[in-house]
Order: structure tokens, then C-alpha cells, then sequence
């Protein structure tokens, strides 16, 4: 039988096993899904642009993980890796949605296929929850598929607001409204990201106004991707004047984004105070990370290299915050985790029984945080068969393994040797004097591209130097 079809059995059936864990209080949970946002975007991260008081309180309150990465070097990947557990090579889901950059006359290689939607198959961490009685909650991006199958509520979750197929919001304003070129196509989509509104009204305050109404019923998972700080760089006039009267040379992005950080971080700040208010932030767990790195049009992801949509350091080094019960306080950890991780820690974390954990690819970091444990040193996995616009991207596969990482370059099949803790900045390469771990590592990546039945990418027979 295709391991595809297994898969899927597997999950149908462990899915009729999800129950709480035995004389746990149930804890809520709270997932911030900040697009686009990079590693150094925030106070607690290093910047001393970005205004970020309110997220430094979560680090402060829990533990900041130094070496996180999203899945992927673009958003749809990295956010189906955050609902399933799963690398993106082995759902078949490896690119943005609904893409359209490959040039069958410029590209050297054909792309890789892949799912345009997340399949209605795969077991969701919502999913899970509500299995285990709790109410789910999605606001805000989706871009996992659209109508009229596969939205937030044909994947576990009760309450949709603003999910939808697009990637980024017509406008932050109101009304909301806005259109897209569909790429390699002179046609246009129309998007309205929410209904209704009033007039001067912004998105992310919205969207954090509607996440307010649904705290209090519980047990509850709020699962809040926010569309910033994405583009278009619109910000609130106010903010926006402020980081305009910063020096250029102070800066470390551009105005407009900087003040869509703030207000995010406004926007957490009012979720915790709703959560303090009802007596709910001594039982509620509350996370924070990023999709990718930063927008090389928006920030500087700097002293990393590169930008989203590359898979260098700073297209997939992101930002990780964890605080709750039972987590430590003020901790730093320099573990690598990854997107993957989130499915499996947030079951446990929420009283899941851990055999209830569909996840193929995560890890539980419950230990890490509690103090009480650390995780088995393991490789990491990237695979990307694809071209993109992005500066300095490129179709690669990759494994991390320790302070090692090696980029296999699909297009070239050369390859690229890095030592992350000497050179987080990827600035030397050394492969030639590292034979012996280029072949070792190779080998690791080889094999684990067979496991998750990774897309090649062949030949393209059109192909015009």
C-alpha cells in the first residue's frame, strides 16, 4: 500500500484515541502567528528600532528560544508544518499558495508539484483539540486553500474571522479591499479581507477586537495568524510619524514597518490584559513566532543572511516565545526547534495524552521548557524544489545536524557547508575542508528525502539558456 494511503489510515484511526490526559486541568492556548516577521524584529531579539514592550513580556514571562526555524523559507509551508506536525516535503506542500514564479523558458529545472490546498486528510492540531472538548478559534490568515473546501472550518476549528485563500489583505483599512495580479497572468483577483467595518478602522486592531469576544469559554485554542506584518506596509498615521522622525541611518526598516510591529505587540498586549482580566493568564499558554524571516523590502534580518523566501539564516531563523504554566521564566534556550514542534508540545502542554500526537516530524519541547529535560541532538530538514522572486533564494534541500548545515542546490547540485556557531552569518563556506562531513551529511539528507517522499526536480526540456 502507497505510504501516502498508510498515512492517512493512521490518521483516521488515532484520531478516534484523542482524550484529555487523566487529572489534568485543562489549559488554554493562544498562538501568535506573526507573518513575516524576522528574527531581529523584536526588542527581546536584539533590535533597538522595533517597540516591542508587550512581546518582551512574554519572553520575559517564559522561554525565548534563540535557534528556532520556521519550516519553510515562505509562508503556506511553514503554517501547514504548525497545524500537522509535518515537514512540508511530506505533505506535498512545499510552496506558497497559489505560486505561479516558475519560467518554463528561463528555468533550468521543472518545478517540483505540490498540493494547493492542505488536504482535508491530515489531522490538524485543531483538530485534535476539539476532539479533547475544546472550542477553536482561527483570525485572521489562513492561506492554506480557500472555498469551498478547504477553510479554517473544514479543519477543525468553530469560529473562522478573516480566513481565507490570499496571503496578504487587500488593505489594513477599511474597507479592506484591494486586488491581485495572478502570477504568469495578466488576470486580477479581487479580495475583501472582512465584510464590514468602519471607516478608519485597522486590521490588526479588528481582528484583535474579534479575538476578544471569544476569551472566556473554555477550555480554548486561539489560533491568531495575523496578516501583518505582511504587505502592503500600511500603518496607523500616528505610529507611522514617529518611526519617520528616526534618522534613516538609525533605522533598521522602513517606517511603515516598524509601526506595524508596534502594532502587534499593541495587539498582544490587549489579549494578555483580556487574559488577566478574567482570571485566565495563571492557565493560559501563550506563543509567538514567525512564518519566516524578514521581508528583504521591510527590514533587515542582519546579522543574519538573507531573507524570506531565502532558506540562508535569515529566511528561516524566526522568532519563538512560549509562556504559561508550568514553563520556566526569563529562560534563553539555544536548542534548534522547529515549526514541527509546536503540534506535538502544544497536545502535551494542553493535557492531550501524548499518544494522542499524530505528529510525524515534531518534538515535544515540554522538558525544555519546564527545565525538566532537554530533547535527543537531531537533524533538521528543508526542502524547497521551487523558484521564487526573492533576492538570494534558490531551489535547495538542506539538513542541520548540530552546529553543521549543509545546502544542497537543486538547480547546480552543488553544495554549500556552514558552521553555524562560528558563522551564524553563513559568510564562509567550507565544504572543501570538511569532506568528510559534506559526505556524511549528504547522506543523512539523502536518505531522509526518501522517507517523506520529497519531489525531485527534473530536467525541463523547454529550457533556454
Amino acid at each position: 500500500m502507497p505510504p501516502r494511503i498508510l498515512e492517512t489510515l493512521a490518521c483516521f484511526f488515532a484520531a478516534l484515541l484523542i482524550t484529555p490526559t487523566e487529572g489534568n486541568e485543562r489549559t488554554n492556548v493562544v498562538l501568535f502567528v506573526v507573518d513575516d516577521l524576522g528574527w531581529r524584529d523584536l526588542s527581546c531579539q536584539g533590535s533597538d528600532y522595533y517597540k516591542t514592550p508587550n512581546i518582551d513580556q512574554l519572553a520575559n514571562n517564559g522561554v525565548r528560544f534563540t535557534q528556532a526555524y520556521a519550516a519553510a523559507a515562505i509562508c503556506s509551508p511553514t503554517r501547514a508544518s504548525i497545524l500537522t506536525g509535518k515537514y512540508p516535503a511530506r505533505l506535498l506542500l512545499t510552496q506558497w499558495l497559489p505560486a505561479g514564479r516558475w519560467d518554463p523558458l528561463k528555468n533550468g529545472k521543472k518545478e517540483g508539484r505540490f498540493l494547493r490546498s492542505l488536504p482535508l486528510e491530515e489531522f490538524t492540531l485543531a483538530e485534535a483539540l476539539r476532539e479533547a472538548d475544546y472550542r477553536t478559534i482561527h483570525l485572521g490568515k489562513w492561506h492554506l486553500g480557500g472555498a469551498p473546501f478547504s477553510l479554517p472550518e473544514h479543519h477543525g476549528f468553530d469560529v473562522n474571522v478573516a480566513g481565507q485563500d490570499h496571503g496578504a489583505p487587500g488593505s489594513y483599512f477599511f474597507p479592506y479591499e484591494g486586488s491581485w495580479k495572478i502570477p504568469t497572468t495578466d488576470l486580477k483577483v479581487f479580495k475583501q479581507t472582512l465584510p464590514d467595518g468602519e471607516p478608519g478602522e485597522y486590521l490588526t486592531d479588528r481582528l484583535t477586537d474579534e479575538a476578544l469576544k471569544h476569551i472566556g469559554e473554555e477550555p480554548f485554542f486561539l489560533y491568531f495568524p495575523y496578516y501583518a506584518v505582511h504587505t502592503p506596509l500600511q500603518a496607523k498615521p500616528e505610529k507611522l510619524a514617529r518611526y519617520e522622525s528616526i534618522p534613516e541611518e538609525d533605522r533598521q526598516g522602513k517606517p511603515a514597518y516598524a509601526a506595524m510591529v508596534e502594532s502587534v505587540d499593541d495587539s498582544v498586549g490587549r489579549i494578555v490584559s483580556r487574559l488577566r482580566e478574567r482570571e485566565l493568564l495563571d492557565k493560559t499558554i501563550l506563543i509567538l513566532t514567525s512564518d519566516n524571516g524578514g521581508f528583504a523590502g521591510a527590514t533587515s534580518n542582519l546579522p543574519l543572511r538573507a531573507n524570506k523566501g531565502s532558506h540562508y539564516e535569515g529566511g528561516i531563523r524566526i522568532p519563538l516565545l512560549i509562556s504559561g504554566p508550568g514553563i520556566g521564566k526569563g529562560v534563553v534556550s539555544e536548542t534548534p526547534v522547529i515549526t514541527n514542534d509546536l503540534y506535538p508540545t502544544i497536545l502535551e502542554l494542553a493535557g492531550v495524552a501524548p499518544e494522542a500526537n499524530l505528529s510525524h516530524d515534531g518534538k515535544s519541547l515540554t522538558g525544555l521548557l519546564s527545565g525538566k529535560s532537554g530533547i535527543e541532538e537531531r537533524p533538521l530538514f528543508w526542502h524547497y524544489p521551487h523558484y521564487n522572486q526573492h533576492p538570494s533564494s534558490a531551489p535547495v534541500s538542506i539538513v542541520r545536524r548540530g552546529d553543521w548545515k549543509l545546502i544542497h542546490f537543486l538547480e547546480t547540485d552543488h553544495e554549500e557547508l556552514y558552521d553555524l556557531r562560528n558563522d551564524p552569518g553563513e559568510q564562509n563556506e567550507i565544504s572543501t575542508l570538511h569532506p568528510e562531513a559534506v559526505s556524511r551529511l549528504r547522506s543523512e539528507l539523502n536518505q531522509w528525502r526518501e522517507e517523506v517522499g520529497a519531489e525531485p526536480m527534473l530536467p525541463n526540456p523547454r529550457y533556454q539558456p
